[in-house]
């Protein structure tokens, strides 16, 4: 995904990445700005990034694979609440590498629910 005027992109797990761009441009086309953070990836330097997600930042979502993922309702619920939360949305290491080999709705990974919806 790349973000604003970065030309290095912000690397995320095509299954993961799917979910989120739907979450993405529903939000955004509703004119609502959020959150999205993440933990940097082996290579980087330690720490942890976040985003705020505007209308007006340029916005593209690039996939290695060229057939799109299934996906998860329940996962896509989640990211939903977590981006309507006051911390946004909140990727794991596993996310960013698809490292657990497993499908997002199947743990709780990606979103978290420690704040409340609205």
């Amino acid at each position: 995904m790349y973000y604003g005027g970065s030309a290095a992109p912000i690397r995320i797990d095509d299954r993961v990445l799917a979910h989120l761009k739907i979450v993405i441009t529903t939000k955004l086309r509703r004119g609502e700005s959020f959150t999205v953070s993440w933990p940097h990836g082996d290579g980087e330097p330690t720490g942890r990034s976040s985003i705020w997600l505007h209308p007006a930042v340029p916005l593209r979502f690039v996939f290695a694979e060229p057939v799109a993922p299934d996906l998860d309702r329940p996962y896509l619920a989640k990211l939903a609440n977590a981006a309507n939360s006051a911390g946004g949305i909140h990727l794991t290491a596993e996310d960013i590498d698809g490292s657990s080999g497993r499908a997002p709705g199947h743990e709780p990974r990606g979103a978290r629910h420690d704040h409340p919806v609205g």
